[in-house]
């Protein structure tokens, strides 16, 4: 992008002064003297949509991000004119349109300026392409941060960065490496404690500069397409992103055994070796509920196919292993080999569903199975004919996900990695060339295969996994952060991508566990498994070229590190299960950044390496070698150490020990989180007593959540769930813990035991529901404060001696 003061010399064209105004109840359209229209289209009183038309005519409007679910309306809207500008007015906020140039300056309800047009709008036309490069740049007041943009590898704060979007097959990427697997033009801005975000929809390559051509000016701009842009209001980082999440859509729950831990590698194979690593996770009681088959499981790298020799019966090989617990992933990538003997290629040719070139024949490249052709996943007939594929893979078989792969699209051996700009696509009936469909095609893939798999799993739920993404892929699957390798530097990095994508609305997202490329120490891959199980997707996988890395391979210290922490995490599924409600309902991101969790305390806009995993569980990895421990910032309030019980203030830094066994973790004040049993799968135990520790506070009521259901299926949308919220009061002889549930789910557990943890009194006596109980009756045990209650009592009374 060129930025210069003489612009104007530089081939950029901007708009003129308004001459015409119109109104179509929510579409307000400014006309330009040069023949430029600004139209707003106010979806809520905080969520404006911008486009932008420079010939009087703006493209079909059609978008692969926008959910037709989200929420429209708005209940105030008014306009007003005066000398200088149009002034529009929603419940949330004021937008000014100048009338010399159409610059937009927006301020909230107490008139400060919230985000204002620098250059504006402005354009160039493309000499190369045709059509126009789209820019727009804002001012960028000191002091103002930047969040998001997906899996982007460098710290969390973009102030100072410029990057791109364009979807790239990266091997062992780096840091500050861009760009990578995923596109997701989506950022926050927060400055002065008020938080708004941009979702820049267009897919063609997008680049967004914070501050670093020009310090005091943010920009983003597009190679082709319209500047078609929402803007949304927070001022809480937590609004922007759920509002966000709610325009591009949010995931339906996914089976709760997808929450627990997966085993992969390139690759298990045949039989005799996917059973021996199954075997030794249950022989050594590391819990596991999904094991992978990569390339090696296909009859020379053809999807939907089984190598005989390697797997001579794959529907009872499923079948053995879905009886020890383990649920079979199998990857699926978008080449598919030129053979005439091969069914899905036949079919494919026979109904012209490959990509072309522009002029005329198949898009040919080279992946795992040799020379392939590609299937033109943006039109519906290919996705609806390569969802009937999984027939008998879902269906038949039993495979319970698959993980879509190379789908960026990757392409080997050419300088580029991927398909040459003059492929063409369907794009939904709006034929266009690869420079426009690149990053929205490893969604489109997801998108086929999530069709095609919950087809075929129903009534069960669909999981699906995916390397490439565009804004909105958060409907249809799960992803993970790419081929990243075995150093400290990644662990970092997985850290931050994880809690840069559920600031971006993916929140369903983890890291290769250890590193795919290369081979981890013990003590990293120990380090890696701490952070892994506090991330929504949890899955190891390596590279069959650098060695072995199941837990066992490090040794015995090891495995009991894994073990206790691939524990934790099947005990911590409920609170882990009730996030992804949370996610699913409201779009509230499932991790949160110390900025997202705390946006008053400056402290926090800078910090990478803490987040919080829901609400209430403050998580800090260790991250450098031979470590015994490390300071860390421990946000305003007041936590307890998990590990220890002490009290902690926060609001500071401080040190915190942590040998080979132990991640920092502290407990919000006056949390209730729950537990269930350890099992070595979901669905291993019946759950007979759900667990929950409490967290002393005094004063403040803190609110809890548990939500439950049949952990898979769809029973809970016609209200077979069970939403219980539990409110802590502490006072400094008493508490109350009341209950309130909803939904007729009726869980098969009959009581809760309740830890107190951090209580300052000796308990003298209990009240349930108003009625005072012989401590006796209730399996009180005084030495640990655990209380054993009927799972729906409304308000539990407990008062010191």
């Amino acid at each position: 992008m060129i930025i210069n003061t003489e612009l104007e010399q530089k081939g950029n064209l901007f708009p003129g002064k308004i001459i015409s105004f119109s109104q179509n109840v929510d579409k307000l359209n400014f006309t330009t003297d040069n023949g430029v229209i600004l139209q707003l289209t106010i979806l809520r009183g905080s969520v404006i949509r911008f486009r932008y038309a420079t010939d009087t005519n703006f493209e079909k409007d059609f978008s692969y991000a926008i959910s037709e679910t989200g929420a429209r309306g708005y209940s105030m809207l008014k306009v007003e004119e005066n000398e200088k500008a149009y002034i529009i007015t929603t419940s949330k906020i004021s937008i000014h349109i100048s009338k010399v140039n159409i610059h937009v300056t927006i301020y909230d309800k107490d008139d400060n300026v919230v985000c204002k047009d620098d250059w504006g709008f402005h354009w160039e036309q493309s000499h190369q392409y045709g059509g126009n490069i789209v820019k727009m740049s804002k001012s960028a007041p000191q002091g103002e941060c930047y969040y998001g943009l997906g899996d982007k590898p460098m710290h969390l704060n973009l102030k100072g960065k410029r990057v791109e979007n364009w979807a790239t097959d990266q091997y062992a990427f780096g840091k500050d490496q861009d760009p990578l697997y995923k596109s997701v033009p989506f950022y926050i801005g927060m400055h002065e404690e008020r938080a708004y975000g941009i979702f820049f929809d267009n897919t063609f390559k997008t680049f967004f500069d914070f501050c670093h051509e020009r310090r005091n000016v943010t920009s983003f701009w597009a190679q082709g397409g319209e500047m078609n842009y929402y803007f949304f209001y927070g001022p809480d980082m937590q609004e922007v992103i759920t509002r966000y999440t709610d325009l591009t859509g949010k995931p339906e729950l996914p089976p709760l055994w997808a929450l627990g831990y997966h085993q992969c590698k390139w690759s298990y194979y045949p039989e005799s070796k996917v059973k021996e690593i199954t075997n030794k996770f249950r022989e050594l009681q590391i819990p596991c509920d999904a094991i992978y088959l990569d390339i090696d499981y296909m009859e020379g790298f053809r999807c939907f196919t089984w190598n005989k020799e390697y797997f001579p019966d794959p529907k009872r090989m499923v079948s053995e292993l879905l009886e020890k617990g383990f649920k079979t992933i199998v990857i699926i990538d978008p080449g598919i080999k030129i053979d005439n003997d091969y069914f899905v290629y036949k079919e494919a040719i026979n109904n012209d569903y490959f990509c072309k070139r522009a002029d005329g024949p198949y898009m040919r490249g080279k992946v795992w199975p040799g020379e392939c052709f590609f299937p033109d996943f943006t039109n519906p007939e290919v996705r609806e004919w390569w969802a009937g594929l999984f027939k008998e893979i879902i269906g038949e078989v039993g495979v319970k996900g698959v993980w879509n792969d190379m789908n960026e699209p990757a392409v080997m051996e050419v300088p580029g990695k991927t398909f040459p700009n003059d492929v063409r696509h369907d794009y939904d009936g709006n034929h266009c060339s690869h420079r426009k469909a690149h990053n929205i095609y490893g969604t489109q893939m997801a998108r086929a295969t999530y069709e095609g798999v919950k087809r075929f799993a129903y009534p069960k739920r669909p999981f699906i996994i995916t390397r490439s993404a565009y804004s909105g892929a958060q409907r249809y699957t799960s992803s993970w952060t790419g081929d990243n390798v075995a150093t400290w530097e990644h662990l970092w990095i997985a850290n931050i991508q994880a809690q840069r994508m559920s600031m971006s609305g993916m929140s369903f997202t983890g890291s290769d566990i250890g590193g795919f490329a290369e081979h981890p120490t013990g003590e990293l891959y120990a380090r890696w498994i701490q952070l892994g199980v506090f991330h929504p997707f949890c899955r190891t996988h390596s590279s069959g070229d650098h060695g072995n890395q199941e837990p066992w391979t490090f040794g015995e210290e090891i495995v009991e590190v894994t073990r206790k922490y691939v524990q934790l995490r099947y005990q911590l599924l409920p609170y882990l299960y009730t996030m992804f409600w949370e996610y699913a309902e409201f779009g509230i991101p499932m991790l949160k950044s110390l900025v997202l969790f705390d946006q008053k305390d400056p402290q926090t806009h800078y910090r990478t390496d803490e987040f919080v995993f829901g609400n209430q569980i403050l998580v800090c990895p260790i991250q450098e070698p031979n470590a015994k421990g490390r300071r860390m910032y421990i946000p305003r309030g007041n936590w307890y150490n998990y590990w220890t019980g002490n009290y902690v203030k926060g609001g500071m830094e401080q040190w915190v020990d942590a040998d080979l066994d132990t991640i920092p973790l502290f407990i919000k004040e006056g949390a209730i989180i729950p537990k269930y049993p350890i099992q070595q799968y979901v669905g291993e135990k019946k759950i007979e007593e759900l667990k929950l520790e409490a967290y002393y506070c005094l004063g403040n009521k803190e609110v809890s959540k548990v939500y439950e259901d049949a952990h898979d299926g769809y029973d809970y949308a016609k209200g077979r769930f069970s939403l219980r919220s539990f409110s802590f009061t502490g006072k400094e002889n008493e508490i109350i813990i009341q209950q309130h549930k909803d939904g007729s789910y009726i869980t098969e557990y009959e009581t809760m035991q309740i830890k107190l943890i951090g209580l300052p009194f000796k308990i003298h006596e209990i009240e349930i529901d108003n009625v005072v109980v012989s401590l006796e009756s209730i399996k009180f045990d005084s030495e640990n404060n655990i209380i054993i209650v009927p799972k729906d009592f409304t308000e539990l009374h407990i008062v010191s001696a």
